[in-house]
């Protein structure tokens, strides 16, 4: 059993529209979508924004329906020149850059766990699932959709990301997560917080993040749009290319 989750429904609404025989249960005020994904028994759920949203649902997810695997999809603001609207990130290490309970401990170590970071699986299939969706991204795009959103020629990034209770979107808090997290290409509320939960429980974790906005004083993209457009179905078909 794989799990999917995203931060909004639009985010994971063209998998859903392709799930079948599906069941649903409703706990803790989500509701979570059972069935088949290409031929894959799946369980689909949008856990809300930030991070204890996304570590309750995680959490109820694991305990609820013994998962083999969790990736998590959605948007994400770029904080490098290096990606553009429509790019893939790929994560490789999360970072909760809000986490600081220092003195006691250093900036961005969680407590007890004693890592500043928690780490993705074996990303090979996922980037590989990624690349062949670019080569076949009119099959699952409106090209003239995508051209609203100015993205030309998109492409991949396995990077590391950051996490944090805060809608980055001025410059001066991209160039403070520059300097802490120089790694960091891409922000976002919800990955690092997914990532521990599967990390002390175990469980397999991957992260692909649709970059939405460039996290700055013009980050005014009509995120339900853009996530339910564009985001989902670039869920629909990197997945279906990692389930194949």
């Amino acid at each position: 059993m794989i799990g999917i989750i995203s931060a909004m429904q639009e985010e994971i609404q063209a998998l859903l529209n392709q799930l079948q025989n599906v069941a649903t249960t409703k706990k803790g005020m989500r509701t979570y979508y059972k069935g088949t994904l290409f031929n894959k028994n799946v369980v689909l759920v949008f856990s809300r924004w930030g991070k204890v949203a996304s570590a309750a649902t995680t959490t109820q997810l694991i305990n609820d329906f013994n998962v083999d695997e969790i990736i998590f999809t959605g948007v994400a603001g770029a904080i490098t020149t290096n990606l553009n609207i429509g790019d893939v990130v790929i994560g490789k290490k999360l970072y909760q850059h809000d986490m600081d309970a220092s003195p006691l401990f250093d900036q961005f170590e969680i407590p007890i766990l004693n890592k500043k970071f928690i780490e993705t699986k074996n990303s090979t299939a996922l980037i590989n699932a990624t690349k062949l969706f670019l080569n076949t991204f009119s099959n699952y795009i409106n090209i003239a959709k995508a051209e609203e959103f100015n993205i030309l020629n998109p492409k991949i990034i396995h990077g590391d990301i950051a996490s944090g209770d805060q809608f980055i979107s001025s410059i001066e808090k991209i160039k403070q997560l520059n300097a802490n997290l120089p790694t960091a290409v891409c922000v976002e509320m919800e990955g690092a917080a997914v990532a521990q939960i599967c990390y002390e429980y175990s469980v397999p974790f991957s992260i692909i993040r649709i970059i939405s906005d460039n996290a700055n004083n013009n980050a005014t993209i009509d995120f339900p749009k853009f996530a339910n457009s564009i985001a989902s179905n670039y869920a629909l078909g990197i997945l279906k290319n990692y389930f194949a």
